[in-house]
């Protein structure tokens, strides 16, 4: 079986893991290369994007892909749909893996919002201490918001893409557990966190640590996703690739 696994996620590297080697199975996977340097993985990785969902589909004809397997992030609504239009054209069956998103527990603070630029207005006039932890594709939003004293971390460097008067940044690749976050949120005097709907466990550690810290969360909603097969985590993927299952999922 050939697969093609679209990443640049944890279970999309899980998936990776779970398949390298195994027989009968020739597995790539590719990466939207907004990372300068992504983790080494077990199988043949390409980076780049297709060309949109025509070029996509032509890469699965001319590949001769069996299975094309979403495991982007949460938020990469486009490539998703791409994808979808892609298997669709190409005739591939295709799976997403689709991790649940966080919910509102009892003493979360939470503002939830539709957008980016709603999370900016959200913060409100007054001027406060804002974590930011959205990824560096999306900050400039904030810059309409200048009165406020802006934590930011991402993997990549900031840069120029948060031009704001009061600005640190903070280069770090997480997972972050719920001790560590805390004390960096009460560290940097935190008034209030900024963060995508995720899900997952890998940066869950910053909204436990605010739960438990009482501190307000401006929590982004997912954008949504095209009706395809989907599954919960890398581990019942492979269960249904293992099982041959999923090729009659197109």
């Amino acid at each position: 079986m050939r697969i093609l696994i679209l990443g640049g996620t944890g279970e999309a590297s899980a998936l990776a893991r779970g398949l390298a080697g195994a027989p009968g199975h020739d597995v790539t996977l590719s990466l939207a290369g907004r990372t300068a340097a992504p983790k080494p993985e077990p199988v043949p990785t390409r980076t780049g994007g297709f060309g949109g969902p025509d070029g996509l589909a032509a890469h699965l004809g001319a590949n001769r892909i069996d299975l094309l397997v979403d495991a982007t992030h949460p938020f990469a609504a486009r490539m998703s749909r791409n994808a979808a239009l892609a298997a669709a054209r190409a005739g591939v069956p295709i799976l997403a893996v689709r991790r649940p998103a966080w919910t509102r527990q009892p003493g979360d603070a939470w503002t939830e919002v539709a957008t980016v630029a709603e999370a900016a207005a959200a913060l409100g006039p007054a001027p406060r201490r804002v974590f930011l932890t959205i990824g560096r594709q999306e900050v400039a939003a904030f810059a309409a918001a200048p009165q406020h004293d802006y934590v930011v971390r991402t993997i990549e460097p900031l840069g120029a893409a948060l031009p704001v008067p009061r600005l640190t940044a903070i280069e770090a690749r997480g997972p972050f557990d719920a001790d560590s976050e805390a004390a960096f949120l009460a560290s940097r005097a935190i008034a209030v966190l900024v963060s995508k709907n995720s899900g997952g466990s890998a940066t869950a550690g910053k909204i436990l640590a605010a739960r438990r810290l009482a501190l307000p969360v401006v929590m982004i909603a997912r954008p949504p996703k095209p009706a395809v097969p989907a599954v919960p985590d890398a581990e019942s993927a492979l269960a249904l690739i293992r099982s041959g299952a999923v090729l009659g999922s197109g």
